[in-house]
């Protein structure tokens, strides 16, 4: 605007002097649908893509991730007026956490994921997924071993991959921006507060 101000006005003074060209009477001000007589120009609402797209899954292939799902709602259902995995975004979190992280723990993930899927194929023709907590349970409870020293994993690796999930679902629940804003709103110090006794998904104590 402070271009067209400072422009000299003989051009101006002459495109008038013109008889072949008529004024033209500038826009009229405001919103419009864009192009119309007496309308300004058209404005484009913006959505905001988060806020209708879920997001996508980009580490584990769809039976994975379907399996981190549920043992994610086993391993930390909402409890005690907390919220529980599902509520927090773990299974996603996760996805891109260990898809950070080194190729081991990626292979231990995978390997035990498909492991879940495999065996629930085997003893119920259904994906891990799909099975009702019984179930769930039966073929969770062979992979649940006490460890006395969390440095000390398991050797055998569907009970390492237990272990893993057990460590990283309620630790990843806890320090959740979900979990602290719920905590936050309740009043209750320290954000979110603890799980004191996370649920085992055999377990109950």
């Amino acid at each position: 605007m402070q271009a067209l101000a400072a422009a000299p006005a003989a051009p101006l003074i002459a495109q008038q002097a013109a008889p072949s060209q008529a004024p033209v009477a500038p826009p009229a001000q405001g919103r419009g649908s864009g192009g119309g007589p007496g309308t300004g120009p058209a404005t484009l609402e913006v959505t905001d893509p988060d806020s209708v797209a879920e997001p996508v899954v980009r580490f584990f292939a769809p039976p994975q991730f379907a399996a981190l799902h549920r043992l994610s709602g086993l391993i930390q259902p909402p409890m005690k007026g907390n919220l529980g995995a599902l509520d927090c975004g773990v299974p996603e979190f996760l996805d891109f956490l260990i898809g950070a992280s080194p190729a081991d723990r990626q292979q231990l993930y995978r390997n035990g994921l498909d492991a879940l899927n495999a065996h629930a194929k085997k003893q119920f023709s259904k994906s891990f997924a799909d099975l009702d907590d019984s179930h769930a349970h039966t073929i969770l409870q062979p992979m649940l071993v006490a460890v006395p020293w969390p440095k000390d994993p398991p050797k055998d690796a569907l009970q390492q991959f237990m272990f893993a999930a057990r460590e990283d679902i309620p630790m990843a629940t806890r320090n959740s921006p979900e979990f602290a804003a719920a905590g936050a709103n309740s009043g209750r110090r320290g954000g979110g507060g603890l799980v004191w006794n996370p649920i085992d998904p055999v377990y109950r104590g």
